[in-house]
Parts: structure tokens; C-alpha cells; sequence
């Protein structure tokens, strides 16, 4: 559940515009897609974003299971090898 930070009311237009759609657009949209209202708005603002924003990158969710296994081969052909010393012996 969203806190009162992560809220925001917003107010919509009495008429549709370049800049602002109505109440009725909104669940017209909504029925349409077989979506919230709240997704709605999110698509919308996600969409803005990327279409404005130069370094917008949404998060695409988790990764893949090929992904990480990827990064775990990376990852340890870029680790070091030998032998292991403990922290006591790196400060004397």
C-alpha cells in the first residue's frame, strides 16, 4: 500500500487537451485495456519519460536466469586468484 508520501492526487480537466485529459478518458482507457486507473496514469508517465527524459531507463524487472548465469561467468573469470590472506595481515 502506498504511503501518503508515494501518493498524488491528481486533478483532471474538464475537457481534453494536448496537456490534460479528463476523468472519462481516463476510464474509457481503463475499460479499453482492461486496466486500473492507476496503471493507467503509470503507462502514461512512463511513456513521457521516455519519450523526454535522455537517460530514462525503466526497470525491465528481474533478471533471467541465462542472466545471471552470465554475470556468475564474468564475475569469476574477473576475480582474483591465489592465495588467501586474512584483513590482519593486510595492515602490517
Amino acid at each position: 500500500m502506498a504511503t501518503a508520501k508515494d501518493s498524488l492526487l491528481i486533478q483532471f480537466r474538464s475537457k481534453d487537451t494536448r496537456y490534460g485529459v479528463t476523468r472519462g478518458t481516463v476510464k474509457a482507457l481503463s475499460a479499453e485495456l482492461g486496466l486500473t486507473e492507476t496503471q493507467i496514469v503509470h503507462i502514461a508517465l512512463s511513456r513521457f519519460a521516455e519519450e523526454t527524459l535522455p537517460n530514462y531507463q525503466p526497470d525491465e524487472g528481474a533478471l533471467t536466469a541465462k542472466q545471471v548465469s552470465a554475470l556468475r561467468k564474468d564475475a569469476k573469470a574477473g576475480l582474483a586468484t591465489g592465495e588467501l590472506i586474512d584483513g590482519q595481515h593486510l595492515f602490517k
